[in-house]
């Protein structure tokens, strides 16, 4: 952080003297007003619901600027990353901070190729879910199991067990989640596979069975990287806002990856775009593309409780940049599968085309967002709805270990505790229970 040549001075109407506080720069974006002194100095806390303005730490791995839809990671646009770099670059970059070159990258990626497997006893442990328990639930309990077979890694302070704990969680995660799906659907699990690529050997692990030999379409293959690189990371979210807290506690880095993945099954955030294809699926239900504008009407009532989900986002104000790519790809994986008619992409066009068209929506900024395309890809591609925020949480993995890791290096970092503004009863003394 850079100190600013001004400060911020707070005045009070009630003859308290003023307090300045220091201004701090960022390399881009807006300042921010230090008041870590603030109580310290006046007795008052600030008043911040849902942190709309508040910056919670120093990062400089993600940058979002909302207004501009632009999203960096270490400074490079999602959009170059997402058609020159796959995810393994990708996942180099955030925890490293560099791109790697040809050598860095076989190393890196032999290292995380080398710890997929899980152990044998993972099986066990699967066995006391429900056969229709949800993914999510499931891969909740194996996150945070983990950290019962790895005592080697489990030391947040340490920067090795940080770094092998970091290799072994962006390994284990594809398998882990086509473990949950496999029990799901009472097929075999099927064993990770060291000649395929990261995405490759997930589709492998998901889709393969004993009977016969499964080949990786390239294409879907491609996709579904692409969606792995566009979700690695984005700012200080929920998730990852709770990966840090629960990480500031000391806790190991698997209880605090499956904190985050937690957080993310809410369908406000990880479960969005299964809450937008559940959308089109009830719209189809209803008739499909003849009533999409009865939909939108809907949707524009307050009163009706329906909502557009897929559109508009906390943070972008403009066209989510990721919802481009996704979109292309997605028209990728609908030729190459020859989907090109499937009702729910034609029904999701229509609600994008009145979207982007009408006032209502337009004044409200309410543009197509990466969840949008995504889900209708994963179905495309074969994945069951129940397991789109599994394969958000997969990707958001690196993300969260990179954010995580950051805090734990950071000299000013403390256990998270916020404050509260209280509103309840004042002291009241207990009275015996015959006198109440």
């Amino acid at each position: 952080m850079k100190l600013a040549d001004n400060k911020a001075t707070l005045s009070f109407s009630n003859g308290s003297p003023s307090v300045d506080l220091p201004v701090y720069q960022g390399s881009v974006g807006p300042d921010v007003v230090d008041i870590r002194k603030l109580y310290a100095q006046t007795g008052m806390f600030t008043y911040d619901p849902g942190f709309l303005s508040t910056a919670s730490c120093q990062s400089a791995i993600t940058y979002i600027d909302g207004d501009k839809g632009e999203l960096l990671y270490r400074g490079y646009p999602i959009e170059q990353l997402a058609t020159n770099c796959d995810f393994m670059e990708t996942c180099h970059l955030l925890l490293y901070g560099n791109l790697p070159d040809a050598a860095a990258k076989a190393e890196f990626t032999g290292r995380v190729t080398n710890h997929t497997m899980v152990h044998e006893q993972m099986n066990f442990f699967l066995r006391g879910f429900r056969r229709d328990a949800h993914p999510m639930a499931i891969l909740t309990g194996l996150v945070g199991a983990l950290s019962a077979f790895y005592h080697d890694s489990t030391d947040i302070n340490n920067p090795q067990h940080r770094e092998i704990s970091a290799i072994r969680l962006i390994a284990k995660m594809p398998t882990l989640v086509a473990m949950a799906y496999k029990y799901n659907s009472g097929q075999p699990y099927m064993y990770p596979k060291n000649n395929l690529s990261y995405a490759g050997n997930f589709l492998h692990m998901m889709f393969a069975t004993p009977c016969e030999e499964y080949v990786v379409n390239p294409v879907i293959e491609r996709a579904l990287d692409r969606i792995f690189v566009l979700h690695a990371d984005h700012e200080q979210n929920a998730s990852t806002s709770t990966v840090r807290l629960c990480g500031s506690s000391g806790t190991n880095p698997f209880a605090a990856i499956a904190a985050g993945v937690a957080c993310l099954w809410g369908p406000a955030h990880g479960g969005a775009n299964e809450a937008c294809l559940n959308m089109l699926e009830d719209i189809q239900k209803m008739g499909g593309i003849s009533k999409v504008g009865q939909f939108m009407e809907q949707v524009k009532d307050k009163n009706s409780g329906v909502k557009l989900m897929g559109f508009g986002h906390r943070v972008y104000k403009n066209y989510d940049p990721r919802a481009t790519l996704m979109q292309e790809t997605c028209k990728e994986v609908l030729a190459e599968l020859g989907l090109e008619n499937d009702p729910l992409f034609k029904l999701a066009m229509a609600l994008e085309k009145i979207a982007l068209e009408d006032d209502y929506f337009v004044q409200r900024k309410l543009y197509p967002n990466v969840d949008f395309y995504s889900g209708i890809v994963q179905r495309a591609i074969g994945i069951p709805v129940n397991m789109f925020t599994g394969v958000f949480a997969l990707a958001r993995t690196v993300g969260w270990i990179a954010q995580l890791n950051e805090m734990i290096g950071d000299p000013e970092y403390k256990i998270g505790r916020p404050r509260q503004l209280f509103t309840g009863q004042v002291r009241r003394d207990v009275q015996p229970i015959g006198q109440r």
